[in-house]
């Protein structure tokens, strides 16, 4: 009976995995047609519009030329004016001369006729008709101007659609995941040379395998990059995995997608749990702050005459006694001069990082682990189940790692952001100079039970960057580090 129903079983998942596919693949398909109409709509008017540019230019080259015509005939009509003018008046003077002369011919008296026969023979001389030029300056000739489109309507009745370029070949082992970076490489099937540019495309998606058309996320495009690698940097990695596609674009068409690769974009993400915060403590998205004035309402009408008159700060008893469960939150809210903030993600195996930046004068403050059941009067570094980094810039400046109710002085610059590594397969807690990956502390410890990021601030704030995979400069420096003695280990504790 056991064994049907196992079988039973069996057979109720894979129809149910069956059927989930054949859900995604039908999506797959209503998106397609919906997109062909689209796409095919949208074809039809680039087509129009590359028409009516063609049309367009036409047009205006016809314009054009039709008017460096009319220009030339009219500078030819305009010479040939000239000329026809200039005869016409040598004409008129050339007559006139001829019948001066005639009339020369029956002068008797031979001084007149010496005089006339000079002034006629200076007349000629200045005549304009022996001046003027007898060949036309312009001919009737337009065939300069003639144009031959042949070679372009062979070309016009040979015109087919563009070539759409191949889609790209996008293989998950060439693209490298480090440092909150993500390098993806492609490479075309077929080498073409008209290619202008590729398009990629990504997501961040909690699911593994391909992409699904219905997802959280929507589709992210990097546009006009012109070679067949690129590199997304400073990404926050706060989803399981990353989708990735590219598609090839030539002048006028973009190709098909490329299968799409899903890469995995694993890190550690958490925020500060206000349940567990301290009241004077002020708790945003990615950043916590001291506020004095916190809770200072609610515990006026819960203070009773005995505290009239009274000033300074309560004892811690006397504060947790009279804050109402209301104000308190949960039972882990810490109390007194415990100005405490957990994380509210857990840790029990793995390794894991994060950033921490204090704010600018910020007097005093605490980065480290601890264990989820810390005291509400416990403060970072004095008990046995607290590690941490703390800075203190009121009064007289230190810089100190604590544990256990024991100090050790760092005699180095304190990192404008801490970078805090934690490996609890080895039991190392490890605290960096973010920028710089520099070594400031570590401990050495074994961790019986989950841990939780944990946090200290008096008198200013800390922002916190999450979703950051450990660094490969701290990943090379660990062996380093494990060997490390003296001040780094001076600390290390093997808390049972």
């Amino acid at each position: 009976m056991d064994s049907q129903k196992e079988a039973l079983q069996r057979i109720i998942t894979t129809l149910a995995n069956k059927n989930e596919e054949l859900h995604h693949f039908m999506e797959t398909l209503n998106h397609s047609l919906a997109g062909l109409q689209v796409n095919s709509n949208q074809v039809v008017s680039d087509l129009e519009e590359e028409f009516d540019t063609l049309f367009a230019i036409l047009d205006e080259m016809k314009e054009s030329m039709t008017n460096t015509i009319k220009q030339e005939a009219a500078r030819k009509s305009h010479e040939l004016q000239n000329q026809l003018s200039q005869s016409t008046g040598a004409l008129e003077s050339a007559e006139e001369l001829l019948e001066f002369a005639n009339n020369a011919l029956h002068i008797k008296d031979e001084e007149e006729f010496a005089k006339a026969a000079k002034q006629i023979k200076d007349r000629v001389t200045m005549a304009p008709a022996f001046r003027l030029t007898m060949k036309p300056k312009a001919t009737d000739s337009m065939t300069h101007l003639m144009v031959d489109f042949s070679q372009e309507r062979l070309f016009l009745q040979d015109l087919q659609f563009l070539p759409v370029p191949r889609a790209p070949e996008l293989d998950g082992q060439d693209c490298q995941v480090s440092d909150n970076t993500v390098t993806v490489a492609w490479r075309m099937p077929v080498e073409d040379s008209k290619i202008d540019h590729f398009i990629l495309e990504y997501r961040k998606t909690s699911h593994e395998g391909l992409p699904r058309v219905k997802d959280e996320h929507s589709w992210e495009v990097v546009d006009n990059i012109k070679s067949t690698e690129y590199t997304l940097p400073d990404l926050k990695f706060d989803s399981k995995y990353m989708n990735f596609r590219v598609r090839a674009c030539n002048k006028a068409a973009a190709g098909e997608y490329s299968d799409p690769v899903t890469l995995e974009t694993k890190a550690f993400n958490f925020g500060f749990d206000s349940s567990s915060s301290h009241l004077n403590l002020k708790v945003e998205d990615g950043s916590v702050e001291w506020d004095p004035q916190g809770g200072k309402g609610l515990e006026s009408k819960v203070k009773g005459k005995e505290n009239k008159g009274r000033s300074g700060t309560p004892s811690p008893k006397r504060a947790s006694a009279t804050r109402s469960p209301a104000m308190r939150g949960g039972r882990d809210r810490f109390t007194g001069e415990s100005y405490t903030v957990l994380g509210d993600t857990g840790m029990d195996c793995g390794q894991h990082y994060w950033e921490v930046k204090a704010l600018k004068d910020c007097k005093s403050y605490s980065v480290g682990l601890a264990y989820r059941n810390l005291g509400k009067f416990d403060q970072l570094g004095k008990t046995n189940t607290t590690w941490c980094l703390h800075v203190n810039n009121w009064l007289q400046t230190s810089f100190a790692a604590k544990h256990n109710n024991k100090a050790k002085s760092l005699d180095v610059p304190v990192p404008e952001r801490v970078g805090v590594y934690c490996d609890m397969d080895s039991g190392q807690l490890s605290f960096y100079n973010a920028e710089t990956k520099q070594l400031v502390h570590t401990f050495k410890a074994r961790f019986s039970q989950p841990v939780v990021p944990a946090f200290m601030v008096w008198c200013g704030g800390l922002s916190l960057s999450t979703g950051l995979q450990v660094p490969s400069a701290i990943k090379s420096l660990q062996k380093t580090e494990n060997g490390l003695g003296g001040s780094n280990s001076s600390l290390n504790s093997m808390p049972q």
